[in-house]
């Protein structure tokens, strides 16, 4: 028997992710991408591996929907669709390109067209893998508040971690990072990475963006002691001329703070620079191994939970207008594999 003199325990390896906090080039979908493509090298030429990028950063988001009437609002909403992209299509070719020729796994938000109808429109994360590959993508569950007059609702279908060479990553869109049941199902997957990505918010009156993210951001990695990765747009004066026909709806649509990026450790707190309102790139380095220590106070997937006493229920039937024969949807792309998961900690129903 050969003696075993030492173990040496599995450790994760340290990577630099990169929070983009940018505004699109509004209401054009190639002039985006094409934005897109520019930071992703950017970032990775910074050394990053994990890129992620804000809420519907291809190619704009309905503000109109805050400031006008919807009968106003309808000609935006026109624009917004004929912006927005179909999947797999030019746009998303272009995303992949530039994620494998960069070696980097992407995150980022699209405005989707329906391949079936010309009225909705889907706030959708693409999640795009370090060789080039479409992962996934995951349609908001629910539009927020005026969200509602543009965009329609996803199903339990793109609810999923990811395995990416980093880590296993899910992501949420904006206010569904206050859904504590979405987010509990992304941890009962296994997740270690959070992709939060949101937009800019100059409606100051009513609501502080970068204070309410910080909340939201902080509790969901101190909670699953994980890593949240926080993109969000930027405010530009191209948005603010398109839409700013008053004083008054240009004094809404410049009011401040509205933007807030940054990188949260499983502690609850910022491990890089937070980046305000500015244009730019933030970045990280993370290393999973940080959340091992904290999980041994609050595991709430595992020791920290009663699964006899709670549990949860994840449906994963996705909602097509049609379903023809033996088939189980219109859509073409197949769904990837779940990932390992507690069978205590959450039930899947396909």
């Amino acid at each position: 028997m050969t003696a075993i003199s030492s173990l040496a325990p599995t450790e994760f390896t340290t990577f630099r992710a990169a929070a983009v906090q940018a505004a699109p080039a509004f209401l054009n979908s190639q002039a985006s991408t094409e934005k897109a493509c520019r930071l992703i090298e950017e970032a990775a030429a910074a050394g990053a591996k994990l890129i992620a990028f804000p809420e519907v950063f291809i190619a704009g988001y309905p503000y109109w929907n805050w400031m006008m009437s919807p009968l106003e609002g309808s000609r935006w909403f026109k624009r917004l669709y004929l912006s927005s992209i179909l999947i797999p299509g030019p746009e998303v070719e272009a995303l992949r390109r530039a994620a494998a020729r960069c070696a980097v796994t992407v995150i980022i938000g699209v405005n989707e067209r329906s391949p079936v109808s010309m009225g909705t429109i889907f706030n959708t994360n693409l999640i795009i893998g370090d060789d080039g590959r479409l992962l996934g993508r995951h349609r908001k569950l629910v539009p927020t508040f005026a969200e509602k007059l543009t965009w329609g609702s996803g199903d339990g279908n793109s609810v999923r971690v990811y395995e990416t060479p980093v880590g296993k990553v899910g992501t949420l869109a904006c206010g569904e990072n206050t859904n504590t049941l979405a987010r509990f199902a992304l941890l009962a997957q296994g997740e270690q990475i959070h992709i939060a990505n949101y937009i800019a918010f100059p409606f100051t009156s009513n609501y502080d963006m970068p204070d309410a993210i910080r909340i939201r951001a902080g509790a969901h990695s101190f909670e699953g002691k994980v890593f949240t990765i926080v993109a969000c747009s930027a405010m530009s004066p191209e948005i603010v001329d398109a839409l700013g026909s008053t004083p008054e709806r240009r004094q809404q649509l410049t009011g401040a703070p509205n933007a807030f990026s940054g990188i949260f450790g499983p502690s609850g707190r910022l491990i890089s620079e937070p980046l305000i309102d500015q244009e730019g790139i933030v970045y990280g380095d993370i290393n999973l191994d940080a959340s091992i220590e904290p999980k041994q106070f609050q595991d709430i997937i595992g020791h920290y939970n009663r699964f006899d006493v709670f549990e949860l229920r994840l449906h994963r039937r996705k909602l097509d207008p049609l379903r023809v024969g033996s088939e189980t949807s219109v859509d073409s792309q197949r769904p990837q594999p779940e990932a390992h998961a507690d069978p205590d900690a959450l039930e899947i129903d396909c």
